[in-house]
């Protein structure tokens, strides 16, 4: 063979090489979105208990990203069409400004996700699935860990359909900005990310929750409150009516909240308040009407009269594992606002990070 001939062999594969490698290249592309989804698929299929689903799944390699269309999530013995989990959108990406900092994370943004807990489908059926199964799927999911999550125009929901009419407990228009999970930054901290979310609740009311965490541990630590504010109560009659017997005419709920966990122990306090409310309404019935009275006369009894509100400040405390109220506190408490002093409309701010941390170091000396 001569010295022309190789040469003219040799520039064709100089050629062919880098052209097979980008026709590989352009058509593992254009397979990659129908893999990834099998996998999400069978992902998904491999959770206890329930099945799985998505539309589509859209690469985007200049972002190092996926974005996961339309994904489902239901109970497999569900009596409801109404899916657990049903997202829009998520996007998972790399988060680049902490690849900057030497750390390997990812962040997500899930576009308008529903997470409706239908408690008729939810019932044990002996397959649900534990922790660790959720904790596999996630991890599957997303391999790398996710250190910023953004929820947009979210809905989670408490719906019971045997319930006559069908109970309807919901948050609406729910925005979440959770940052800094995995303590990219600011690791000196002891509570080093910040969580914040506004929505619209049952009732039109006004959901404000502010918060720090530490979720790089096995029982996360955080000194979280919320409140709801300036809800229609009216909303929540369906809810009374079934167990209760009561519905009402008018008046408005809120409610306000504190959670501190330090070490697994948990303190803190859940304050419902009803302001201006009626209990009794023309339309009612002679027997409906006599039960409603009966709770309206305690209602009356048992209300602040000067500012017309009946409230309760619930506790909890204690360790994670063994999580309850305090019934005794609870009802000093409804007479505490009757009769003493009525509640303030806003969060106490006397239970915080510290609180916990004291309790959680008290159980320990008492352990040893």
């Amino acid at each position: 063979m001569s010295k022309e001939i190789r040469k003219r062999g040799y520039k064709k594969k100089r050629y062919i090489i880098p052209l097979g490698i980008i026709v590989f290249l352009i058509v593992l592309r254009l397979f990659m979105p129908v893999l990834v989804k099998n996998y999400v698929n069978n992902v998904l299929a491999d959770i206890p208990g329930y099945y799985g689903h998505v539309d589509g799944i859209d690469i985007d390699l200049y972002r190092g990203a996926y974005v996961i269309e339309n994904m489902t999530l239901s109970k497999v013995e569900a009596g409801s069409e109404v899916p657990f989990l049903d997202f829009e959108e998520t996007d998972i990406s790399i988060e680049w400004n902490a690849l900057i900092k030497g750390r390997i994370v990812s962040e997500i943004h899930i576009n308008k996700p529903k997470i409706i807990y239908v408690l008729e489908d939810q019932q044990d059926d002996g397959t649900e699935p534990e922790v660790e199964d959720w904790t596999k799927a996630l991890t599957d999911l997303v391999p790398i860990s996710i250190n910023n999550l953004q929820i947009t125009d979210g809905t989670v929901a408490f719906v019971q359909m045997q319930a006559d009419p069908t109970i309807d407990l919901n948050l609406k228009n729910l925005n979440l900005n959770a940052t800094n999970l995995r303590n990219v930054i600011q690791k000196e901290r002891s509570l080093p990310s910040e969580v914040s979310a506004t929505a619209t609740s049952i009732g039109n009311g006004n959901l404000v929750l502010d918060g720090k965490m530490n979720l790089v541990k096995e029982v996360p630590d955080m000194d979280i409150a919320f409140s709801v504010t300036e809800a229609d109560v009216k909303a929540l009659n369906d809810f009374t009516k079934y167990y209760a017997e009561i519905d009402f005419e008018s008046g408005t709920f809120e409610v306000f909240g504190e959670i501190a966990i330090a070490d697994g122990y948990l303190k803190g306090s859940i304050k419902p308040i009803i302001k201006d409310s009626k209990l009794v309404g023309k339309e009612d019935g002679f027997l409906e009407t006599l039960w409603e009275g009966f709770v309206g006369f305690f209602k009356f009894v048992l209300k602040n009269q000067k500012n017309n509100t009946l409230a309760t400040k619930v506790p909890l405390e204690g360790d994670l594992n063994n999580l309850g109220t305090k019934t005794w506190p609870t009802v000093t408490n409804i007479f505490k606002n009757a009769w003493i002093k009525a509640y303030k409309g806003v969060v106490d701010d006397d239970i915080n990070f510290e609180d916990a941390e004291k309790e959680a170091d008290s159980v320990k000396q008492k352990a040893k």
